[in-house]
């Protein structure tokens, strides 16, 4: 039997401690605009340097963490005005994706989310908004795909990234999620209809009322810049 390389334990390591740090900023124990010392987080996961760097790459990639040039690495800091910014341009692009996937849909996509939907229902059941907020990520970038539109799915992804920090605390609500449900819900059903108008309209309304649905919870001030 063979065994590992070291090079594919390697990659294991840094994935796990990704996911492990990941948690630690959804989780808000590593707080926006906190720096993360490399030894510290080395010892405390009982590794070295290496796959600290290696996993906050990833982070950096995800858009959870900011390298600032002979600083160090910072937890990613969105102001409100950012925030609402990003929002209006994802509804615009998810809106237009929602259109084109009218044109583009297949029954295996009409399948896929089906059983995505499905999914999110038993989440919001069991009150996992950590399973309901992957579940979410998928169905949404489901439609992108069937959009068929290479860039609007790759400036949609750059929108996620950014928003995570500030989205992925608010999913643990499990009101919120059967409203987003619910959303998606109309969205699916406008697209299998090929109602292009109404697959738009849905999904603009989904991601704003995602927005307002942030907003009630979030604690910096409206006029914050």
């Amino acid at each position: 039997m063979s065994t590992p390389s070291s090079s594919s334990r390697g990659a294991g390591l840094s994935h796990a401690i990704v996911t492990e740090l990941k948690q630690l900023i959804y989780s808000g124990e590593f707080k926006p605009g906190e720096r993360l010392n490399e030894a510290a987080l080395a010892l405390r996961m009982g590794t070295s340097r290496g796959p600290i760097r290696e996993a906050i790459k990833v982070l950096a990639g995800l858009g959870l963490v900011n390298a600032v040039a002979n600083r160090g690495v910072y937890v990613r800091q969105l102001s409100l005005r950012e925030m609402i910014e990003i929002y209006e341009l994802r509804a615009l692009v998810f809106g237009y994706a929602a259109d084109r996937a009218c044109e583009h849909c297949t029954e295996e996509h009409r399948k896929r989310m089906e059983d995505l939907l499905d999914a999110m229902d038993a989440a919001c059941e069991a009150e996992d908004g950590t399973l309901y907020y992957e579940l979410n990520l998928q169905f949404h970038s489901l439609i992108l795909e069937i959009s068929n539109n290479r860039r609007a799915h790759q400036a949609y992804d750059d929108y996620v990234k950014e928003l995570h920090l500030v989205r992925r605390k608010y999913f643990n609500a499990p009101g919120n999620m059967r409203r987003s449900n619910a959303e998606h819900r109309a969205i699916f059903d406008a697209i299998v209809a090929a109602n292009k108008s109404r697959a738009r309209a849905a999904a603009e309304r989904h991601v704003h009322a995602g927005r307002a649905r942030l907003l009630s919870n979030f604690e910096e001030p409206l006029q914050g810049s």
